[in-house]
């Protein structure tokens, strides 16, 4: 008798069990469909997002979901993989939070990729499903920087859908990053693009499209590389950050030109512009002349664009007073373009970004790391032999 009971027992602890777990899948589901439903109507998807500033503090990844509330959709998550050092010897006791505020070098911040997972993987799911977050902690002049991202992948499966945002050449910031100086024409910087195009990754380059205050007539070089940079890697989907605008690097005379060119060419249809940063902002916006220009631009090709604020740890209204900016050009767009732009395009292009690396995390999970070459501090136990 008390072996039937306990028997009993056991099966309506089972039934419990079962009942508790649809009970929470359900409760899971309604609260995810929920969320969806409330920002559903938001105004925007930010495709641009620093969660962290040049010394890693930023915003709590939970006050950034209240940020994002029902005004903003989704949104990419990043931080920069660049860290200010404090040099005393330069400023004192004054301790430097932006890259403009001491002369002392940046250099590349590798942690900041963990703390970003960690920070998403604290989120519930329902929040999780509205960010992106991005792989950005390496240096794109070293070959091994696409082990770094490998590593992270593995490490941190189910959470990254990119890489960037990362920066080639940049106003004020390359000349001040410690060790070699990335280039356009490294091949570390190919064997990036080619992971990427293996993995599925999204990837976010900031490259200026000239050099700050050229000389009248001196050679564009850099466009020329980064062209050629796009077309050695058609398989990649490359989002070009700030269409290569900057705080001080103008738009060329002919920039729409080389706009509507990377737009027409179907060499380069795996190439995308972002339209971040309150500074690019300024310059579609300046005259009435510029505002029309802009707007019969994106209205001729919506499907290329994405907006984005390119804000750096972002507080209640920051990433809205981007958005305002270009209501000069909001009033102008179609209701399709505007719509492709401010979400359809991050929708299509960062859902299929999830899937892929999904797909590839998935065939990869049991991979070894390779075993070390030997050297006397690699921790091999056996030198090679040599050869008589």
């Amino acid at each position: 008798m008390n072996e039937f009971i306990q028997g009993r027992r056991r099966a309506a602890a089972n039934v419990l069990a079962i009942f508790g777990i649809v009970l929470s899948i359900a409760v899971a589901l309604s609260w995810r469909t929920a969320t969806a439903e409330d920002w559903g109507d938001a105004e925007f998807h930010d495709a641009h997002v620093h969660l962290t500033n040049y010394v890693q503090e930023g915003t709590d990844i939970e006050d950034y979901i209240e940020i994002m509330g029902t005004r903003i959709g989704r949104s990419t998550l990043f931080g920069i993989p660049l860290q200010q050092m404090w040099s005393y010897a330069n400023t004192g006791d004054f301790a430097p939070y932006y890259y403009l505020q001491s002369d002392a070098p940046l250099y590349y911040y590798s942690f900041t990729d963990a703390s970003i997972a960690m920070a998403y993987r604290s989120l519930p799911e329902e929040d999780r499903v509205r960010l992106d977050p991005m792989i950005t902690g390496f240096n794109p002049a070293d070959m091994y920087a696409v082990d770094h991202i490998r590593r992270v992948l593995l490490t941190f499966p189910g959470v990254f859908s990119g890489i960037g945002e990362f920066t080639i050449h940049k106003e004020f910031v390359s000349s001040k990053v410690a060790g070699e100086v990335a280039s356009l024409t490294n091949p570390a910087l190919d064997r990036i693009m080619d992971f990427a195009a293996e993995a599925g990754l999204v990837v976010l380059l900031h490259n200026d499209i000239n050099m700050p205050f050229p000389k009248p007539g001196q050679e564009p070089y850099i466009l020329a590389q980064l062209k050629a940079l796009f077309e050695r890697h058609p398989e990649t989907t490359i989002i070009w950050a700030h269409i290569g605008l900057g705080r001080v690097v103008r738009p060329l005379n002919e920039q729409a030109a080389i706009v509507e060119r990377i737009c027409t060419d179907p060499r380069l249809s795996h190439v995308y512009m972002d339209i971040s940063w309150d500074e690019v902002a300024k310059y579609a916006v300046a005259t009435p002349e510029t505002i029309k220009r802009t707007a019969e631009m994106l209205n001729r090709y919506p499907d290329r664009f994405l907006f984005g604020t390119d804000c750096v740890a972002p507080t209640a209204e920051s990433q809205m007073d981007v958005y305002r900016m270009w209501d000069p050009v909001w009033q102008l767009l179609t209701p399709e373009a505007k719509y492709l732009i401010c979400k359809g395009n991050y929708e299509r292009i960062f859902d299929r970004a999830r899937e892929m690396v999904r797909t590839w995390e998935r065939a990869h999970a049991n991979d070894r790391s390779p075993a070390p070459k030997w050297s006397p501090a690699s921790g091999a136990a056996v030198e090679p032999p040599t050869a008589d």
